[in-house]
């Protein structure tokens, strides 16, 4: 039968949440604990027998969170979209080799599941996109693998994910979700769905209203981080602790708002939702130059650290050509196991290239896995920390790397997020 608002208030409403990771997973177990019977689907054939065992493969979500949450189940079986009533896209949008917009996983899947669909249902695409994708992309996909029409047959709307692993104060269930539909059917039925079990959703007037809204906050992270950077950068050659200034800028109560400098940036948003727009607004001859440029500053930080290693090491008398480092945390921020887009992957490469041996250490990721553009260094160990090292490089900031543990070892070390106390060994960042 087709969405209703009366099938969302009895929960006879099954949904399909397609692509079980750090964004699909939780928000299946919000709508399960909501009561509703959610079937998870992934081409990843291991998660769906680990789900079913109550094992996590997410460190933030306990097995106790799985176990509990009877009512979703999850296969590599794409055929049983048609027992779904509503159908919610969370697969990737990464860039590619040449920082264009690769939408192959979301155009996969509109393809796979559009024969599968039933008459009325609805599906929402939350994968970060350009404004615009939901209408010019998945429609016509699904309309042509699925010979139904969109607005007649099927409701289509766009629902940004929020997603923060690892955030004690907010979770999915109480981060206010966005959803524009492609009409007033699609944004009113989307917007019963996502309310009976996320605590605000807040509608808006189109598919690319909310496109564009998720573009715009992490725009707005990247170019106030890129200004720090650029700040530290600067800051460091005249001998001025930009930590230092942050913080007193900060006292002002009133029209700043403090971003702390790093390594560089990480996480599947931040690094790549940019370039999702700069590269849409070249369509209508425009060039978002104050963007591009945050973009650039923001990937030129590993660069930047790799040198101060060098320097770190020419310090104690020794070349970056053979000497041992250590880099203390792989996660792209504290407290997760989640390495997207880390920088500590590019800073293992930039270091090797100039020769020198590295390895890591990071309690939370014992065993580097597979990621799609560092496949070639999946499979390393995670090390501990000893005197063995020329070098530690401090790049995650994780409550279990205890500074008088990490200066037991007698080694130097740079530290890219300022948790060490000054002293003989410590080399700012």
């Amino acid at each position: 039968m087709p969405l209703t608002a009366t099938t969302i208030a009895d929960r006879t409403t099954v949904i399909g949440v397609i692509g079980l990771g750090y964004v699909g997973l939780p928000l299946g177990l919000t709508f399960a604990e909501a009561g509703f019977r959610v079937v998870g689907f992934d081409t990843d054939a291991a998660k769906p027998p680990l789900l079913a065992a109550g094992r996590s493969y997410l460190r933030h979500i306990p097995d106790a969170r799985i176990s509990a949450a009877v009512r979703l189940s999850a296969t590599d079986d794409f055929t049983r979209i048609a027992a779904c009533d509503a159908v919610i896209i969370c697969v990737p949008t990464p860039l590619d080799d040449h920082l264009q917009p690769d939408l192959r996983f979301i155009e996969s899947t509109a393809r796979t599941i559009a024969p599968h669909l039933r008459s009325g249902a609805l599906v929402v695409l939350e994968s970060t996109t350009w404004p615009g994708t939901t209408v010019e992309v998945v429609r016509p996909l699904i309309e042509a693998g699925s010979a139904r029409r969109v607005g007649v047959d099927l409701l289509l709307a766009f629902s940004p994910e929020r997603e923060d692993p690892g955030n004690a104060k907010y979770s999915t269930k109480t981060i206010p979700k966005l959803i524009g539909g492609i009409d007033d059917p699609s944004r009113e039925l989307g917007t019963a769905l996502y309310s009976a079990a996320i605590d605000r959703v807040v509608p808006v007037s189109s598919t690319q209203v909310a496109e564009m809204a998720k573009l715009f906050e992490n725009i707005f992270r990247s170019v106030n981080i890129a200004l720090v950077n650029e700040m530290k950068v600067i800051l460091d050659r005249m001998g001025i602790d930009v930590h230092e200034v942050i913080r007193a800028a900060s006292t002002k109560p009133f029209g700043f708002m403090p971003f702390w400098p790093g390594p560089g940036l990480g996480g599947h948003c931040i690094p790549l939702d940019p370039f999702y727009f700069t590269w849409k607004a070249k369509e209508f001859g425009m060039n978002a130059r104050f963007v591009e440029l945050a973009g650039e500053i923001n990937r030129a930080m590993p660069a930047w650290v790799v040198g101060k290693v060098q320097d770190c090491l020419n310090e104690h008398g020794k070349a970056l050509k053979g000497s041992r480092i250590l880099i203390l945390g792989l996660s792209y921020k504290a407290d997760v196991d989640d390495i997207r887009e880390s920088p500590s992957l590019v800073l293992i490469k930039q270091l090797e290239a100039k020769g020198a041996l590295v390895d890591y250490h990071d309690p939370h990721i014992p065993v580097l896995p597979r990621t799609r553009e560092h496949g070639d260094i999946a499979g390393r160990i995670g090390q501990p920390m000893s005197a063995a090292y020329d070098c530690f490089l401090l790049v995650t900031a994780h409550t279990c790397f205890a500074p008088a543990a990490i200066l037991a070892h007698g080694v130097p070390v740079v530290d890219t997020r300022r948790i060490l106390p000054s002293g003989p060994l410590v080399f700012p960042a």
